[in-house]
């Protein structure tokens, strides 16, 4: 998982988002439409950076499809440290 972490987050030209998206369904679970406001990024934007962190295992969604909340999956939980040392070197 750390591996997967490091090149989805700081491997890819996405990755300073998608440690932002993180960091926000972290502090609490949201829907995508919360997310964009949050973050003041477009839906479509958060929807393709949910999607990747969710192919990678990174991110899970909880109920229906159009108001799915987001959630921290319990591996990137269990690397959150990697998470937090990722975050630096992007800031």
């Amino acid at each position: 998982m750390e591996a997967v972490l490091w090149y989805v987050l700081t491997g890819t030209r996405g990755g300073p988002n998608r440690v932002r998206l993180l960091q926000a369904i972290d502090e609490r679970p949201r829907n995508a439409n919360q997310l964009a406001e949050a973050l003041d990024l477009d839906y479509t934007t958060i929807r393709h950076h949910l999607d990747v962190l969710m192919d990678n295992g990174m991110v899970q969604k909880s109920g229906g499809d159009y108001g799915a909340v987001y959630l921290t999956t319990d591996q990137v939980e269990h690397h959150w440290e990697t998470v937090e040392t990722i975050t630096e070197r992007v800031e």
